[in-house]
């Protein structure tokens, strides 16, 4: 069994405990209207250097995943990701359940490689009965994986260069992302990862924070009405 400690173990931050019990009594308005989440989306539009980047925040990892994968596809598309990937494994069948199948590869220490993504793609395609097959419209991996391993900018370059090819989105699950732009020898950050990703978020359960992840649509992609399709799944 694989099994990484988080701050699922602890409550939150110090700083953030502090910082909200110093707003409490702050009258806002709701639904990300608040300077304090205004200040954010700009602080992650500078840090990722994408200008046009639309934010949303919602609580957690699984609700994410979901709702990016369901709001993404359309009705007979599945989403491509390794057989060990969370969305396979760990989300109880959410994906599955909103109407999408996981079509899994399978993986090398929890990552999976663009020469496999394009043959399982022209593998499809040549398939004289794709017609009757659930099409490939979306491909998932999460950074840091399940084995805890890293993708390199070179094998991010790779992946992102066949969704091109297909015309499909690279979403990247970024539950713990925080973790692998802090890791050694890494030459992936929040600025090459906004390039070559069409979606990703960037994980504060799994971080310090209370709750909340940031889902960050990098392309002026994100689906139209975006805070409707999210409220249904909440």
């Amino acid at each position: 069994m694989l099994h990484f400690e988080n701050d699922y173990n602890k409550g939150a931050h110090p700083a953030l405990l502090e910082a909200l019990l110093l707003t409490n009594d702050e009258g806002m308005s709701g639904y990300g209207m608040d300077t304090y989440t205004q200040s954010a989306v700009e602080k992650i539009r500078l840090a990722t250097k994408c200008p046009e980047a639309q934010v949303t925040f919602l609580a957690g990892g699984t609700q994410t995943n979901q709702i990016v994968i369901n709001s993404m596809l359309a009705s007979y598309e599945g989403v491509i990701a390794a057989d060990a990937g969370h969305i396979a494994v760990h989300e109880a069948g959410a994906i599955e359940f909103s109407g999408h199948k996981v079509l899994t590869l399978p993986h090398q220490e929890g990552k999976i490689f663009a020469q496999d993504v394009a043959q399982y793609l022209a593998d499809f395609y040549t398939d004289g009965n794709h017609e009757h097959m659930v099409f490939p419209g979306m491909v998932y991996i999460s950074h840091p994986t399940e084995y805890g391993t890293l993708y390199s900018r070179e094998e991010l370059i790779d992946l992102a260069a066949v969704c091109r090819e297909y015309q499909i989105p690279l979403f990247m699950d970024g539950a713990r992302l925080g973790y692998g732009l802090a890791a050694k020898d890494t030459d992936l950050d929040l600025v090459a990862i906004a390039e070559l990703t069409d979606v990703f978020y960037i994980g504060g359960t799994k971080m310090g924070a209370l709750i909340g992840e940031a889902v960050v649509f990098t392309k002026q992609n994100q689906p139209k009405h975006f805070t409707t399709i999210v409220k249904p799944h909440v």
